[in-house]
């Protein structure tokens, strides 16, 4: 009986029985008004209202930066994802989340997603997913500001950590006749002064030497991103497909994480 010998001084390699043989995995950005759902191999597979469905119609389980319904959200993740996924595999899930509100956010979401038998669940800022999405360099103070349907948030990171963010409860879905552009880009300017005022380092006034990084729908909105740059005295650039950035941020994290050693069962 012949077999291959490891070469002298080769660091071993063992095979580790474990339950995520096989398994899957997904990103998932389960916003207010959307939920967007990233699959390796597969790309985008999702992007849908987050609406769920009892008795006699439609309801919202998700509101901005809150799960107010945590069985209606997990009906839908069920309703979206159940079919999608293998009958014994059990997915590795990496969530993007909120920054304020993000701890009760976390845990109802990590609640929810327990319908999809989870091997384990992964959360990440939704700003960092955007940077990462972006390829910015995380190792100099960065700016993001995510105008969404409803909320809109600016949060700092330093070191790709967040040290401060904001939030108003203002999107692109209120823009109309009663709310111009102008007003969503005031708001943007109001969060981002009250965090240069109570800064007592440098670090928020070196982010906005750099420039802001703009996600989510309102950086599709020129009436919007024309109006910033005034607003912030600071160069102001969207993301590449700036609706879809942060999904695709948590897609990266996703990639790296299934490459882990404690995911790959190996040593």
């Amino acid at each position: 009986m012949t077999g291959t010998r490891r070469p002298r001084g080769a660091p071993a390699r063992l095979a580790l029985p474990s339950p995520c043989r096989g398994c899957c995995g997904i990103a998932v950005d389960l916003g207010s008004a959307r939920t967007r759902v990233w699959i390796p191999g597969r790309g985008m597979v999702l992007d849908v209202p987050t609406v769920t469905f009892a008795g006699s119609g439609g309801v919202r389980p998700v509101r901005p930066g809150t799960v107010v319904d945590l069985s209606g959200t997990a009906r839908l993740l069920d309703r979206l994802l159940g079919h999608r996924l293998p009958r014994r595999g059990r997915p590795l899930v990496v969530l993007t989340t909120p920054v304020l509100g993000g701890l009760a956010f976390r845990a109802a979401a990590r609640e929810a997603v327990e319908v999809l038998r989870p091997r384990a669940v992964l959360t990440v800022p939704g700003s960092r997913a955007v940077a990462l999405a972006a390829g910015a360099d995380l190792g100099r103070p960065l700016l993001v500001v995510d105008i969404g349907a409803r909320l809109t948030e600016a949060v700092l990171l330093v070191g790709g950590e967040v040290t401060d963010a904001r939030s108003a409860g203002l999107g692109t879905g209120a823009l109309g006749e009663d709310t111009p552009p102008e007003r969503l880009a005031d708001a943007v300017a109001d969060l981002v002064t009250a965090m240069l005022r109570q800064d007592r380092t440098t670090r928020t006034r070196s982010a906005l030497r750099r420039g802001v990084l703009l996600s989510g729908g309102g950086a599709l909105r020129p009436d919007v991103t024309q109006a910033l740059p005034e607003r912030l005295g600071c160069p102001v650039r969207p993301v590449p497909f700036p609706h879809t950035a942060a999904v695709r941020g948590a897609a990266g994290l996703l990639a790296a994480a299934r490459r882990h050693p404690s995911v790959t069962g190996t040593v």
